[in-house]
C-alpha cells in the first residue's frame, strides 16, 4: 500500500453533520440493492427536477469505482490545480446546474488490475492499493470524505448522496464509507432503489432489509422501483407484500426511460449493450471500437452513438473487428501496456493493420493514441514492472509513461478546418515523433496536439471530448462519407434528455415526500 494513503487511525464517527454548527445539511442518500440498478441516473434526474423547482442542489458520492472520469476546474481542495471525479458526478452537477467539484466525489477508485486500483482522493492521485489493502485503508479516508460533504453542503438546499454497490454486502461493512457507514457517520435517511428489469426485485429489497442491522433498517425510509416495463398496476400486490415483510414505503415506480442512452454512462458494463442501444438503422458509416479490458473515458463514444447515420459497434473480446467498418477507434485505457497486450492476444492488431491497409480510417484517443505509435515505454514502472512494448506502428511517434499525471481542461481547433473543439486531457505519458509535426489540433495556448499520418488516414489525440463539438464531428464524418449524417446537436440533446428525465421522475415519484425526508 502506498505510504501516502495512510491517515488518522484515531478518527471516530461523530454526530450528525452540520454546517458551521447550525442546522443539519438537508440531504438524502440513494442506495441500491445492487450495482447498475440506476442510482446514478436517478440522482441526475432528481438533481435536475429539484433544480427546476428553484432549489440549490448538490450531488455527492463518497466513494466511486470507475475508469470513466471527468476533470474539474481548479479549486482550493486541489491546491489551485484541476482535479478528477467520476463522470456520473460531473453529469449530476450539470443536471443541478452547478460547477463540478472534487468534493462531489472525494474518493475515486480507478481499476488497473483485477485486484488493484489507483486511489484518487479529493481530486488528486494518492497512490495505488490492492483490494485488501484498500479495505483496511477506508476508515482513514472517512474524515476527508466528511470534510467534502461539509463543503458541498454549505449553502445547499439539498444534497443528493449516491451510494455504491449495495449495503447488503455485509461482509464489507466494517469501515464502510460508501453506503451505510457513510449514512451513519452523516446521520442520513436512506432510500433503496431496486431494478425490476433484472428480475427478483422483491427478493432484493426484502433481502437487503433483512441483511442490514436494526439501526441501519431504521435509516431506510422507503424504496423506489426502477426500470419498470408494462402495467404498473400489476405491481400493487407486491407493494403490499414488501410493506408486510419490511414496513418500507414505496415512493414510486419509475418506468423504463429509453432516452437515457443519450446520457454519459458511468459503468463499462453499459458498453456490453452499446450496439443494441445505438440507432444503427440505415447507418452509412460504421465505427468499430475494440472493448479493451481497461477501457476508460468511453463517453468519448457518446456523440458518435447519437449521430444519425452512424453505427458504433463495441466489439467484445474474442470477436473480430467488422471488416466493413469505415473507422476503427481505439479508446482511452487505464493501463495502456496491459490493454495493448490484450489487443494482440485477441488478434485485433491484425484486424486493425488490415483495416489500415484497405484504406480505412484509424483514430486513437489518449491510451489508444499511445498504442498507435511505434513503441510505449514504461521505464519507471508506472503501470507495472518497468518495461515497454512495440505499438501498432501506424503513427511515427513513441510514448514514454511518466509519473506526472496531466489533468487539464482545454480548448482549441482542428488543423484541417479550424473548427472549434474543447475537452480535457487525463493521462500519464509524453508522446513525440515525426508525425507530431502534423498535429490534429491546435490548442488555445498555441500547443500542437496529437498526430496525423502522412496519408491523413490515421490520427490520434490526448483530448477527450472532442467529438462532442457538433461542427467538428460533422466535418470528420463528412470526409468519410459526405452527407451520411443528419447532424445531431449533441450538447443540446443532453440538456433535453436531462429535462425529460426530470419530468419523468416528477410524474412517477413522490418528490415532495423525498424532499421532506431530507429535511429531517
Amino acid at each position: 500500500m502506498d505510504s501516502r494513503l495512510r491517515g488518522n487511525d484515531d478518527f471516530r464517527m461523530g454526530p450528525a453533520l452540520t454546517d458551521g454548527g447550525q442546522a443539519p445539511v438537508p440531504a438524502l442518500m440513494v442506495q441500491g440493492t445492487g450495482s447498475d440498478v440506476g442510482k446514478s441516473l436517478l440522482v441526475a434526474g432528481l438533481c435536475r427536477a429539484y433544480a427546476n423547482r428553484g432549489l440549490a442542489v448538490r450531488p455527492f458520492k463518497p466513494q466511486n469505482m470507475s475508469n470513466n472520469a471527468a476533470v474539474t476546474p481548479a479549486e482550493a481542495a486541489t491546491g489551485g490545480a484541476t482535479g478528477e471525479i467520476g463522470r456520473a458526478q460531473a453529469l449530476q452537477a450539470r443536471a443541478a446546474r452547478v460547477t463540478p467539484s472534487v468534493h462531489m466525489n472525494p474518493v475515486l477508485l480507478k481499476p488497473q488490475t483485477d485486484l488493484g486500483a489507483q486511489v484518487v482522493v479529493q481530486g488528486k492521485v494518492e497512490g495505488n492499493a490492492q483490494a485488501r489493502d484498500y479495505h483496511a485503508l477506508k476508515k482513514t479516508l472517512l474524515p476527508r470524505v466528511l470534510d467534502s460533504f461539509h463543503h458541498i453542503g454549505r449553502g445547499a438546499d439539498l444534497v443528493l448522496v449516491e451510494g455504491a454497490g449495495s449495503p447488503a454486502e455485509v461482509n464489507l461493512r466494517a469501515a464502510d464509507i460508501a453506503n451505510m457507514g457513510f449514512a451513519e457517520a452523516a446521520d442520513l435517511p436512506v432510500v433503496l432503489v431496486g431494478d425490476i428489469d433484472r428480475g427478483g426485485v422483491i427478493a432484493s429489497l426484502v433481502g437487503t432489509h433483512a441483511l442490514v442491522t436494526e439501526a441501519e433498517r431504521a435509516r431506510i425510509k422507503g424504496y423506489v422501483i426502477n426500470k419498470f416495463r408494462g402495467d404498473a398496476s400489476l405491481f400493487e400486490d407486491a407493494v403490499g407484500i414488501i410493506a408486510e415483510r419490511t414496513g418500507m414505503a414505496c415512493f414510486g415506480i419509475v418506468p423504463f426511460f429509453p432516452p437515457a442512452r443519450a446520457l454519459p454512462r458511468e459503468d463499462a458494463m453499459a458498453l456490453d449493450n452499446a450496439e443494441a442501444a445505438a440507432d444503427g438503422d440505415g447507418a452509412l458509416i460504421t465505427v468499430a471500437v475494440p472493448r479493451l479490458p481497461r477501457i476508460a473515458n468511453f463517453d468519448d463514444l457518446d456523440p458518435l452513438m447519437a449521430e444519425p447515420g452512424v453505427r458504433v459497434v463495441v466489439v467484445p473480446e474474442g470477436e473480430p473487428l467488422p471488416a466493413g467498418a469505415d473507422v476503427v477507434l481505439l479508446p482511452g485505457s487505464k493501463a495502456t501496456l496491459a490493454d495493448l497486450a490484450a489487443l494482440r492476444e485477441t488478434g485485433w492488431d491484425v484486424d486493425i493493420l488490415a483495416h489500415a491497409r484497405r484504406g480505412g480510417q484509424v483514430v486513437g484517443l489518449c491510451g489508444g493514441y499511445q498504442m498507435l505509435g511505434r513503441r510505449v515505454a514504461d521505464p519507471q514502472g508506472i503501470e507495472g514492472p518497468p518495461g515497454g512494448a512495440p505499438g501498432l506502428g501506424l503513427l511515427d511517434v513513441e510514448t514514454v509513461l511518466t509519473g506526472d499525471k496531466t489533468l487539464e481542461l482545454a480548448r482549441g481547433a482542428d488543423c484541417h478546418d479550424r473548427l472549434p473543439v474543447e475537452g480535457y486531457e487525463m493521462h500519464v505519458g509524453l508522446t513525440e515523433g515525426p508525425d507530431r509535426r502534423r498535429p490534429w489540433l491546435t490548442l488555445e495556448d498555441g500547443r500542437a496536439e496529437g498526430a496525423v499520418s502522412p496519408d491523413g488516414r490515421v490520427r490520434g489525440s490526448y483530448l477527450h471530448g472532442l467529438f462532442a463539438a457538433d461542427a467538428f464531428r460533422r466535418a470528420f464524418l463528412d470526409r468519410i462519407r459526405s452527407g451520411a449524417t443528419a447532424g445531431a446537436a449533441f450538447e443540446a440533446r443532453v440538456e433535453e434528455t436531462l429535462d425529460a428525465l426530470a419530468a419523468h421522475l416528477e410524474a412517477h415519484l413522490d418528490l415532495d415526500a423525498l424532499l421532506a425526508l431530507s429535511r429531517r
